[in-house]
């Protein structure tokens, strides 16, 4: 594959999600098969601006397949916001000699890469890697199954210790702008009310759902909630339940960071080596300024500027589907 770049960068930036290890090693991988160097850049844009940055071989993601988390790290920069951050940003890749870039992470780090990319030109294509499913452009991003499997275990404990004590669990899900895990954890769970970012739930409409349960002789219920829900946090919720009915004993728990973390799927492990291959040779083939994604089974590459203003489209069968298997 005859290509200009020399030279890759791979990083990781945001929130961690299970299968960035996979996407990490297909793409020093697939830089080696096409004869191409890379290098790592450790601490996503605050090690791009430190100069914390190495060159990798074969052997330096082996064994990384089944571990979650980044072994090349993520942080926050407020560095990168500004100029100068990104101006000495930009100093240490040319330094290194650094021609082009992978970036994996999700809306927050694909806008730093956007501006970058105007700023300075480096040729940058971008993996989707978030928990939250909330990215236009590919069906699923790096990290959802593996969180909503985790998910759906924790719920499937819940609901043992509900049905011996006939209680209301609320359990919270991640999810501050995508309903994905809620919805879809919810309906693996049989949850009786599944509340999500994009739809707002009464407390009302709530309780009448409870009420239609209680009626049919439902001794404990699972009301699922994502954590950026129109209708509030599932305390909030649980609170204003509890001052209107008294037929069940209600408790809270709130999953939280526990859905980050654990073995990826088999499902994400090959979505990110998939997207990982394709980044790389979509670099090599002239794409820049993209986001590598699988949208019924093909890849495909967006506009980055596309992606970031193009909201994803609400899984609306998925939440009739639930209301009618929670009678």
């Amino acid at each position: 594959m005859e290509s200009n770049i020399k030279k890759i960068g791979v990083f990781t930036s945001g929130g961690d999600a299970p299968g960035m290890n996979a996407a990490i090693r297909a793409v020093v991988r697939t830089c080696i098969y096409y004869k191409t160097d890379v290098y790592g850049i450790y601490n996503g844009y605050l090690g791009m601006i430190n100069g914390d940055i190495s060159e990798m071989g074969a052997r330096s993601v082996s064994k990384i397949l089944e571990r979650g988390g980044t072994i090349l790290k993520s942080a926050r920069s407020k560095g990168f916001m500004t100029k100068e951050g990104r101006q000495k940003a930009y100093e240490n890749l040319k330094a290194k000699k650094i021609d082009a870039l992978v970036a994996i992470g999700g809306n927050g780090t694909f806008a730093g890469a956007h501006l970058f990319y105007k700023e300075y030109g480096i040729p940058t294509l971008c993996i989707p890697g978030t928990i939250d499913n909330d990215l236009s452009g590919t069906d699923y991003t790096i990290g959802y199954d593996t969180a909503t499997n985790t998910a759906v275990e924790a719920i499937d404990k819940i609901r043992d210790t509900a049905l011996s004590h006939n209680r209301l669990f609320f359990v919270e899900v991640m999810g501050r702008d995508s309903g994905d895990i809620a919805m879809n954890s919810g309906i693996a769970g049989g949850a009786v009310a599944i509340l999500v970012p994009e739809q707002k739930m009464s407390t009302d409409e709530l309780i009448a759902k409870l009420d239609v349960g209680a009626h049919n002789n439902k001794t404990s219920s699972l009301v699922i909630v994502a954590e950026g829900g129109k209708s509030g946090s599932a305390m909030e919720i649980a609170r204003k339940v509890n001052e209107k009915i008294d037929y069940y004993d209600t408790k809270v728990t709130i999953l939280g960071h526990l859905q980050r973390g654990g073995v990826p799927t088999c499902f994400d492990r090959v979505l990110a080596s998939k997207l990982g291959v394709g980044a790389v040779e979509g670099l090599l083939k002239g794409e820049k300024d993209k986001m590598a994604g699988i949208i019924h089974r093909k890849l495909v590459y967006s506009s980055l500027e596309k992606v970031l203003d193009t909201p994803r489209d609400t899984e609306e069968e998925a939440l009739r589907i639930a209301k009618i298997l929670s009678i």
